[in-house]
């Protein structure tokens, strides 16, 4: 009989993205097995899920709003709504087991699956882990982690530390430095910066790479900039008439970034890490200071206590971050011991040993 999995979870492509790999290792491994996605309504889940060939369901949920009370108002209707909805779904799909990323939507699937007695399995992809996925691990069938030292969120015979699934273009990345700096039009015979902000942009970044846009050629640097969507145009309207800067709002093939960049400039999400750890690149992490739990700037420290990058906090980055990425950018022994030590935390088969597990459980 075909197997099925329900996998939950979404809000960022941190999420959203592991996701998918973890359902096509587990298509690889076992093809007959049916996938069904549940996600929150209007997030970027609804769009990229099926892009990737997979059905999605939408639960109308939304998290707790820490800045602005007023607005939970609704979220114990919503709820209660949304647990409807996954009873529904859970009579209609009957599925064997329950994968969540991590995302409003995932809490109410896992919790409805350990309810009833059905294998619920937890990935967490960040140093510090949420309060949903702490209370979920309790009961959760195993949890699947990125890094050492989660004993203190999860019990610790239910972790399996398998690092963070990547995007299946990155992991197999056979691009070359060339090819990568052809893709955007600029000279290889320039060291280049990649700054990346997320898949929603990232509004700090912005501002102090604009404000030093002018170091960049002084310094005889090129820079790839991906500024997402909110401030696209003004990224395209100051790097107008620079031969040495590429705006744009987002990068689909961002294997060819990563092959073109010398150094990076990168939130500290989970995944932007795994992928940088696979492709070792030599990073300056911004942590993104809203994230829940502060955990952004968790994940920057764990790799700045391995020597594996550097971090520049949120609130000093307009006075601090083009300076210190130029001055990255000309050290090419800092670049070299900070690739080497990253490269040490890849994991880049994190999606096959996840399926694995998931399989070999509800096999018995």
């Amino acid at each position: 009989m075909n197997k099925r999995i329900i996998i939950a979870g979404g809000g960022t492509g941190g999420h959203i993205f592991p996701a998918i790999a973890i359902a096509k290792a587990i298509q690889k491994l076992a093809p007959q097995t049916e996938i069904l996605f549940v996600g929150a309504s209007g997030k970027m889940e609804m769009e990229k899920v099926p892009q990737a060939g997979y059905r999605i369901v939408g639960l109308d949920i939304t998290g707790f709003n820490r800045s602005s009370l007023i607005k939970n108002i609704g979220l114990p209707i919503k709820l209660l709504k949304s647990y409807f909805k996954v009873k529904q779904i859970f009579k209609d799909f009957k599925p064997e087991a329950v994968v969540g990323v991590g995302g409003y939507s995932s809490f109410p699937v896992l919790r409805y699956a350990q309810m009833k007695g059905i294998l619920s399995f937890i990935h967490e992809s960040n140093s510090f882990a949420g309060k949903s996925n702490t209370m979920l691990g309790k009961k959760a069938t195993r949890v699947f982690v990125a890094s050492d030292g989660m004993e203190k969120f999860f019990p610790a015979g239910k972790i399996m530390i398998t690092g963070n699934p990547i995007r299946e273009s990155i992991a197999n990345c056979k691009v070359s430095r060339a090819e990568g700096i052809q893709k955007f039009g600029l000279s290889t015979d320039k060291k280049t910066v990649l700054s990346i902000g997320g898949s929603l942009g990232a509004k700090t970044i912005n501002e102090a790479l604009d404000a030093g846009l002018e170091s960049f050629e002084k310094n005889d640097l090129q820079l790839i900039w991906q500024s997402g969507k909110p401030y696209a145009d003004k990224a395209r309207q100051r790097a107008s008439g620079k031969s040495n800067i590429w705006a744009g709002d987002f990068i689909a093939e961002m294997e060819y970034a990563f092959a073109a960049a010398d150094v990076v400039i990168s939130r500290s999400g989970a995944m932007a890490i795994a992928e940088l750890c696979v492709m070792k690149k030599p990073a300056l992490f911004v942590p993104y200071p809203f994230a829940a739990e502060d955990h952004q700037t968790v994940n920057a420290q764990n790799l700045v206590n391995k020597n594996a990058g550097i971090m520049i906090p949120d609130r000093d980055a307009l006075a601090k971050l083009v300076p210190a990425i130029i001055a990255l950018a000309k050290d090419d022994n800092k670049q070299q011991d900070l690739s080497n030590h990253i490269a040490t935390l890849a994991m880049p088969h994190a999606d096959v040993l996840i399926a694995g597990e998931i399989l070999k459980l509800i096999n018995g």
